[in-house]
């Protein structure tokens, strides 16, 4: 496992690499609001078929931070970070979770990177955050991070070492950034969009999410030209981090047929 930076855009981006021979297109995994790139340790076991990356998006892990407001404005920082990691490893499969779903929509919708495929995890084409979620994130940053780590938002689980390292994650990226990504989830919205996103996507979800439940993905695996639905059995929000074998073999599956 490689610990590597890029300077871009007068910042630097954080990311790690695992290329242990895989003959498949490099993936690159985008982590959700308030996350970092740890929780896609599972997935670098992928690392034999093809080649793993994983990036702290600014503000996030020992990526620098941007000065952005919440919206749009985060969103094109984000895909800036993703676009120059993408580069240094010549990743052409992105894995997006939540908000890294967000930002893998919006980087195949306004760029022009090379993309062989998505796996959209968590996520949605829009993503509105409960109201008092929000407040909470104003005002009381435990509360709300509390109320993430309840039953089947962010974890199905109950074992405290996934629970506090998820929560532990969450007060590493500080209240103001995470604040920016709930924020930002809250303004993103591509419904119609969508038909222009046209290369293989799988959405796949952890079949107890209760923040982006089943029902989105199912929106996405219509909705999208060519998409396939996946369900991780035991998980909620993070079933990369809790399931990650299942969650593997299914990427796994889906690369090997379609690309």
């Amino acid at each position: 496992m490689e610990t590597a930076t890029v300077d871009h855009h007068g910042r630097t981006t954080n990311y790690r690499i695992r290329d242990a021979g895989g003959d498949g297109p490099t993936i690159l995994c985008i982590h959700g609001s308030g996350g970092a790139l740890g929780a896609w340790r599972g997935q670098f076991r992928l690392a034999n078929e093809y080649p793993v990356a994983a990036l702290d998006l600014s503000g996030h892990g020992d990526s620098d931070d941007v000065d952005a407001d919440a919206g749009y404005e985060t969103f094109s920082a984000y895909v800036d970070d993703v676009v120059a990691v993408a580069d240094e490893t010549d990743a052409s499969v992105l894995i997006g979770n939540s908000l890294g779903g967000a930002v893998a929509m919006t980087l195949a919708l306004e760029r022009e990177l090379d993309l062989d495929a998505l796996v959209l995890t968590g996520t949605g084409a829009k993503l509105s955050v409960l109201q008092d979620l929000l407040e909470w994130l104003d005002d009381d940053f435990d509360k709300a991070v509390e109320f993430l780590h309840g039953d089947d938002h962010l974890l199905h689980t109950t074992d405290e070492r996934f629970v506090e390292g998820s929560k532990q994650a969450m007060y590493d990226a500080g209240q103001a950034v995470t604040r920016r990504d709930f924020y930002s989830c809250h303004t993103f919205d591509v419904r119609d969009k969508l038909g222009d996103i046209d290369v293989p996507t799988l959405a796949l979800v952890g079949e107890h999410d209760r923040l982006t439940p089943p029902s989105y993905h199912e929106y996405l695996a219509t909705e999208l030209p060519d998409c396939e639905l996946a369900t991780i059995e035991d998980a909620a929000h993070l079933a990369m981090l809790e399931q990650p074998k299942a969650f593997n073999a299914a990427v796994q599956d889906f690369l090997d047929r379609r690309i």
